[in-house]
């Protein structure tokens, strides 16, 4: 990326961009001698970052000027409801200071809280990018320093939290999970970073594993579980030089259209609570949503009157409708027995379903293969294993969240 770039008021260069916004980037390079005078791989990179952040970071989008270093720092950065919602981690006091800033947009949400927040990069066209869309977005709270995180700490302004979103993609062709591979190495890092703030906020892969995060990062004090429209995004970490109690809170969210469904429990709690299961399937069925899936709030979900269907099937079943239960619920139609004879005739009844496996054998494409019903419609199938060892096919319709009154 060249200065030029960062400081240019070629109006024709970002007009193009805006103009040709819906095109293939590839195709566009294809066509470069359409457009003499258009630095064509710029605006073909930043037609393809905008497409990668359409849905996540709308508001950065489609802001006419602001430019984007790399896909890779468009396709990692974190969405609009995850980025906001760390603001609830740290206090308008605070002195923040995110050590792998990337495209910027943690920094961005934090830096609207806190007192001050320094972003920090080793890659320069992200540093610089960031500079130039931070100066655009009216912030005058942040700082841009180029560096290694853990070569940087000796130069940096005193610091109440420090952000770390490792990066988990060292290599083009490498893709790593936990945070002890991960860049910088979190674990070998921590104990510095707490040496010089009292929090550590660090953001991880949602394929973690939370009890072995827990034995990496001690000290940790809570953890957020983030999904958006049910898909699990983000695994945030809070850690504290001085921690208070032995067992941190997990914090499911699920940011929906209608609002964020939002569910606390404590591990140790739900380690020792017993559950009550279903032998059969009642008028209601439960599914939790994808946070509390990934969380494991398997016991501490349940509510008065609600049972679980299996021990490994993490679906629930009550006779009386429960409303704001979190995820989604269903009244049920039909429980439906499952065999070969049956998939082979059951299309002709219902020829089109929304398909959920929930500790059944089979796949949903697998499942899709053996009966040819298509996806789509109205109607929800749910193929579980009851208490008895039954394998069903429950047939569902969605009921209204979070009033859950009536069912559609």
């Amino acid at each position: 990326m060249s200065d030029s770039i960062l400081t240019s008021d070629d109006d024709a260069l970002f007009d193009f961009i805006a103009a040709h916004e819906g095109d293939d980037p590839v195709e566009l390079l294809l066509r470069a001698s359409l457009y003499p005078g258009i630095d064509l791989r710029f605006a073909a990179g930043q037609i393809a970052a905008r497409k990668l952040i359409r849905d996540k970071l709308p508001a950065w989008a489609h802001h006419p000027r602001l430019i984007f270093p790399s896909a890779k720092a468009a396709e990692q950065c974190s969405s609009e409801q995850t980025a906001a919602y760390k603001q609830s981690l740290i206090s308008p006091s605070d002195r923040v200071c995110d050590l792998t800033g990337g495209l910027g947009a943690d920094s961005y949400f934090l830096a609207q809280r806190a007192a001050h927040l320094t972003y920090v990069d080793r890659n320069s066209d992200c540093c610089r990018a960031a500079a130039h869309n931070f100066r655009l977005l009216g912030l005058d709270n942040i700082a841009v320093i180029e560096g290694e995180a853990e070569a940087i700490l000796p130069q940096l302004p005193e610091t109440d939290v420090f952000y770390v979103d490792p990066d988990r993609r060292p290599t083009p062709h490498r893709r790593v999970i936990t945070p002890d591979d991960s860049e910088p190495n979190l674990p070998s890092l921590l104990p510095r970073l707490l040496e010089l703030a009292p929090k550590v906020i660090a953001k991880l892969s949602p394929m973690v594993d939370i009890d072995r995060m827990l034995r990496l990062l001690p000290g940790t004090t809570g953890v957020h579980v983030l999904a958006v429209r049910n898909e699990c995004k983000e695994l945030l970490a809070v850690v504290e030089r001085n921690p208070q109690g032995a067992s941190p809170a997990v914090n499911c969210i699920n940011f929906t259209s209608a609002g964020a469904e939002t569910f606390v429990f404590d591990r140790q709690e739900e380690k020792n609570l017993t559950i009550t299961h279903s032998p059969a399937v009642m008028q209601y069925i439960y599914e939790p949503n994808a946070a509390i899936l990934k969380a494991g709030a398997f016991k501490s979900i349940t509510r008065p009157g609600v049972r679980k269907l299996h021990p490994d099937s993490h679906c629930y079943t009550s006779d009386s409708l429960v409303a704001g239960f979190p995820g989604r619920t269903f009244t049920v139609d039909e429980v439906i027995p499952f065999s070969g004879s049956l998939c082979r005739s059951i299309r002709k009844a219902i020829p089109q379903a929304n398909i959920t496996v929930r500790n059944f054998p089979l796949t949903v494409e697998a499942l899709r293969r053996r009966t040819g019903i298509t996806d789509g419609g109205n109607l929800y199938l749910l193929a579980t294993t009851l208490l008895s060892g039954q394998k069903v096919l429950l047939k569902l319709r969605p009921c209204k969240q979070p009033d859950a009154r009536k069912c559609i």
